[in-house]
């Protein structure tokens, strides 16, 4: 999905002027199509990959699903109507990075859906919208002069900085509710660490650089809750 959109914002220039990390068209580095390339090399590779669980699985109408999450993992910047540039990316992350990748994974595995898996789904997403508000956020500026209508831009600073907060407690209040059931989900509060300093960049008023520790601090504390939580709904 990177190399994707490497590729359709670095053709429409969104990239140009862009305050985040390092991206191969926008800064010249390689050529477009070579980096399309690569986006459809992956998309084939994760195509064969996802085909392997499904004959594994028996589930044939999971070839939809993975269609759907390629068709996603594209259009997100790329095609006339990119809904990235809608302010549609944060819902698309949550489901996809989300509910598709957390229940798809369980249902494959254990042949059903728990609430306890719709619980870290759910956590899951939020997390990963986090980390997209937070890159959003920071490319306000940008994304603005360039016609990106992210959410970011639609809703303005201040309330992008409340919607980041929001996303960031959802999985801590799903750990408490199942953790009612399974104390050891309670372990998933050790994720909250990563998140003091990002949530302090955000709130405290941190703008572009500035922003760039928060994804990756989002993102890790992302990993270690779903990775306990995974452990404790597993042993618990």
């Amino acid at each position: 999905m990177n190399f994707a959109n490497d590729y359709s914002d670095g053709i429409r220039g969104t990239d140009d002027d862009r305050v985040g990390p390092f991206r191969l068209v926008g800064s010249g580095s390689a050529r477009p199509a070579a980096v399309r390339n690569a986006a459809w090399i992956c998309f084939g590779l994760a195509a064969v990959a996802g085909l392997g669980v499904v004959v594994l699985s028996g589930h044939w109408w999971l070839l939809a699903v993975g269609a759907l999450c390629i068709a996603g993992a594209w259009y997100y910047t790329g095609g006339k109507r990119p809904y990235g540039y809608a302010g549609l990316g944060e819902l698309a992350v949550f489901i996809f990075f989300g509910l598709v990748a957390v229940l798809g994974t369980m249902y494959v595995q254990a042949d059903t859906i728990s609430g306890f898996g719709i619980g870290a789904a759910v956590g899951v997403g939020a997390l990963s919208s986090a980390v997209l508000v937070a890159n959003n956020l920071r490319d306000i500026p940008s994304d603005r002069v360039t016609g990106k209508r992210t959410l970011a831009v639609l809703l303005g600073d201040r309330d992008t900085r409340t919607l980041y907060v929001a996303l960031t407690l959802v999985p801590f209040l799903i750990t408490v509710l199942i953790g009612l059931r399974n104390s050891w989900v309670l372990l998933g509060f050790l994720a909250l660490p990563a998140l003091i300093m990002p949530l302090r960049a955000v709130v405290g008023g941190a703008q572009g650089r500035a922003l760039i520790p928060a994804l990756r601090d989002t993102g890790f504390a992302m990993l270690i809750w779903a990775a306990v939580t995974a452990l404790a709904l597993a042993f618990g």
